[in-house]
C-alpha cells in the first residue's frame, strides 16, 4: 500500500497554509498509527425518508441503478430496505420511519432549513467503512478527538447494532459507521426482523424488467462519486475530517470560477476503481451568502447548503464505455429513463474529446438526491471537465431555487390555514 501522501496532486485550487499543514499532519499520523491499513473501502450508504416513500424511491433507484432489493429489516419504528449491486461495490441501506411524529437527531438536522423542513425525515445519513478491527479503530479515533453514539443511543436511534458510529459531523451532518468484516464474510445489519416486502421486491422486478425491455441492464454500472455540498467556511475542515476517519487521500480541487464554487476530490488509498468504493467529492462555495448584497456572486452551492442544510447532494454512477443505436450508452440510457417520467436537468454534456459526459437527474421527490451519470471514454482518468462542472452546477442551482420557492409557498399556506 502507498502512503497516504505519496499520490499525485490534481486541480488549480489555492488551499490555506492551515490546510496544506494539517493535511500533511493528519495523514501521517493516520498511516503511522495503522488507521489507514485497519480501514477499508465504503461498505454501504445509509439514507432515510419520510413515511410512505421507500417503495416509490426503491422503484426510482432500481430504474436507475443496477441496485437490486435484497430484504427488508424491520426495528419498532423503522424499515430498513437493502439494495446491493454485487459484493465488489457498496450497499445502499433505504430506512422509512413508521410515521411521521418520530423524532430525532437526523430530523433535528433538517427541521433549521427551508426545504429541508419541507421533509423532515428525508436525507442522506452517512457511510458505512469496512474495517478489520473494529475496537481499535474506535479506541484510536476516539483518542484523536472523534466521538461515538453510545451502545444505548445506537438502540434509540435504531441504528445498526454491529456499527460504531460516530457522532453526526459538525461541517457536513454525515455519519461515518466502521463495521468489522474480513472481505469473503457477508454483510450483516442488526437493523432488526428481517423479512422479504412484496412490495418492495415487486417493484424491484417491475423495474429489472423495464431496464431488460430497454437493453440498458449491462450499461448501468456501480457509483463513481458521492457529492457533499457545504458551506464556504467549511470546505478545508469538512476534507480534512473526513480524511482523518476513513483511508481516503487528498486527489485535488478544481476552482469552477464562474459559479463561485470548488469541487474537491477525495479517492480510497487502497481501491484505484470507484466502484469498489467510490470517490468522495467535496463541494463549496468559494465565498459566503453574507457578502453577497456587497458584489453580486453566483451561488447556487451556498444557495443549497442554505436550503437544504449541509449534506449529500448527488449520487454519481457510472455508464459502461460505448454505443448504441447510434448513440453513446449515457445518451442512450437518459432517453430510456426520460421516456420513464424522469426528469433531467439539461442534456448530456461533454464529449468524446474531452474524455467524459455527464448529466444530472431532478432531485429524487422520496429523497432530495440527484442521480448523475458519468461515461468516461477510452479509460480517461481525469475525475472532471470543468466547464461540465459549471454547467451542471448552474443547473442545479435553478432546480434548487424553484424548490425553495415552493417550500415557501407551501409553508405560508399552512400558516394561513392555522390563523
Amino acid at each position: 500500500m502507498k502512503t497516504s501522501l505519496s499520490f499525485p496532486r490534481h486541480g488549480d485550487k489555492k488551499n490555506s497554509s492551515f490546510f496544506e499543514e494539517y493535511l500533511v499532519k493528519l495523514l501521517e499520523e493516520r498511516d503511522q498509527l495503522g488507521l489507514t491499513g485497519l480501514i477499508q473501502e465504503i461498505d454501504a450508504m445509509m439514507l432515510t425518508v419520510d413515511p410512505g416513500k421507500s417503495v416509490e424511491y426503491i422503484a426510482e433507484l432500481c430504474l436507475m441503478s443496477p441496485y437490486q432489493y435484497q430484504e427488508t429489516l424491520e426495528s419498532d419504528s423503522h424499515w430498513s430496505h437493502v439494495l446491493r449491486i454485487d459484493l465488489s461495490s457498496p450497499d445502499l441501506i433505504i430506512r422509512e420511519v413508521k410515521h411521521a411524529g418520530i423524532q430525532g437527531i437526523f430530523r433535528s438536522l433538517n427541521e433549521v432549513y427551508p426545504i429541508g423542513s419541507s421533509r423532515p425525515h428525508s436525507r442522506y445519513i452517512g457511510e458505512v467503512l469496512r474495517v478489520s478491527a473494529l475496537e481499535e479503530v474506535v479506541k484510536l479515533q476516539h483518542v484523536r478527538g472523534f466521538r461515538f453514539f453510545t451502545a444505548e443511543e445506537i438502540k434509540r436511534l435504531e441504528l445498526p447494532a454491529n456499527f460504531a458510529i460516530s457522532k453526526p459531523s459538525p461541517y457536513t451532518h454525515n455519519i461515518v459507521a466502521y463495521t468489522e468484516r474480513e472481505p469473503e464474510q457477508p454483510r450483516t445489519y442488526d437493523l432488526g426482523v428481517s423479512s422479504i416486502s412484496s412490495e418492495a421486491l415487486a417493484a424491484c422486478e417491475q423495474a429489472k424488467i423495464r431496464q431488460v425491455q430497454f437493453g440498458i441492464e449491462q450499461m448501468l454500472l456501480p457509483v463513481d462519486h458521492l457529492a457533499t455540498r457545504v458551506f464556504s467556511q467549511n470546505r478545508e475542515v469538512a476534507i480534512l475530517e473526513w480524511l482523518s476517519l476513513s483511508s481516503y487521500y487528498y486527489w485535488g480541487s478544481i476552482d469552477i470560477i464562474d459559479q463561485n464554487s470548488s469541487t474537491n476530490i477525495t479517492k480510497s488509498c487502497h481501491f484505484e476503481a470507484e466502484a469498489k468504493s467510490p470517490a468522495k467529492v467535496f463541494t463549496a462555495n468559494n465565498t459566503p451568502f453574507f457578502v453577497n448584497h456587497l458584489k453580486i456572486f453566483p451561488s447556487p452551492t451556498e444557495d443549497f447548503v442554505r436550503n437544504y442544510g449541509p449534506r449529500l447532494h448527488h449520487i454519481a454512477l457510472a455508464v459502461k464505455d460505448g454505443e448504441f443505436n447510434g448513440l453513446e450508452n449515457i445518451e442512450y440510457v437518459v432517453d430510456c429513463i426520460r421516456r420513464q417520467g424522469k426528469g433531467f436537468l439539461l442534456d448530456v454534456i461533454g464529449s468524446k474529446s474531452e474524455g467524459l459526459i455527464q448529466i444530472f437527474s431532478s432531485a429524487s421527490e422520496h429523497s432530495s438526491l440527484i442521480i448523475e451519470y458519468v461515461q468516461r471514454f477510452d479509460g480517461f482518468q481525469g475525475f472532471f471537465n470543468k466547464d461540465n462542472i459549471a454547467e451542471l452546477t448552474y443547473a442545479a442551482g435553478i432546480e434548487e431555487e424553484l424548490l425553495r420557492m415552493q417550500a415557501e409557498a407551501a409553508l405560508n399556506v399552512v400558516k394561513a390555514n392555522i390563523l
